[in-house]
């Protein structure tokens, strides 16, 4: 299991594309292998490679490591994403809890009926800019730096970026009202690694569409 990581999951975002985001930002160069029918979960299940059933599974540093939050914790601490201390890492870990409460939200929406979708749609852009983007907004602003935990690129900053743009997916203008994160995307978004994952062709994950949705529906009964 050496050389690269390998990621074991759906040709879709789900809760890997905060993985694949993570890695792509710290410039490290990954291995995907799609889940594309039922059989092929099943063969993971039943070969025993996954602890708890479940995808995203990762192998890594010769680990099959599964469950989302713990694989994104040793990628962040692996690639110095962390932060530096203890209260940095707890900042980190503040932040990046409140971008995956949003983040959840607009990750199901398309496996919602039409009539719950717009009722959905209208509670994630009042929680996008009533909630959670005014945490952003002040802490930047607060402490005039380019980056939310101690001036340094850290897991929070990658997740930030990731949650803004899946939350203009949803309404466009979302961060009409934010200037300084409007300047935050602008900055993250042109660190080179990250540059290149948003660019076209890229292992980026476009948003799920219906055609997807009935292929996820397929592959874990739901």
């Amino acid at each position: 299991m050496a050389g690269k990581p390998k990621l074991h999951y759906t040709k879709g975002r789900g809760k890997m594309e905060s993985i694949r985001w993570l890695l792509a930002a710290a410039g490290v160069e990954f291995e995907e292998e799609f889940i594309e029918t039922k059989e092929d979960l099943e063969k993971l299940r039943s070969d025993g490679v996954l602890l708890f059933q479940q995808v995203p599974m990762v192998e890594i540093d010769g680990m099959r490591m599964v469950q989302t939050r713990a694989i994104l914790s040793y990628i962040a601490a692996k690639y110095n994403l962390y932060g530096k201390d203890l209260k940095e890492r707890a900042w980190i870990d503040m932040y990046v809890e409140g971008t995956t409460d949003l983040m959840g939200m607009i990750m199901y929406l398309p496996f919602q009926p039409a009539d719950v979708k717009e009722k959905n749609l209208a509670l994630i852009t009042e929680r996008a800019t009533t909630r959670y983007f005014p945490v952003y907004e002040k802490a930047l602003k607060d402490h005039g730096q380019d980056y939310l935990v101690g001036n340094k690129l850290s897991w929070a900053d990658v997740h930030l970026l990731e949650a803004i743009l899946m939350a203009e997916e949803c309404k466009p203008d979302v961060l009409s009202a934010f200037p300084v994160l409007q300047a935050f995307k602008g900055r993250i978004s042109n660190i080179p690694t990250i540059k290149k994952f948003l660019q076209p062709g890229s292992q980026r994950k476009p948003p799920t569409d219906e055609k997807f949705v009935a292929v996820v529906r397929k592959i874990f009964n739901i």
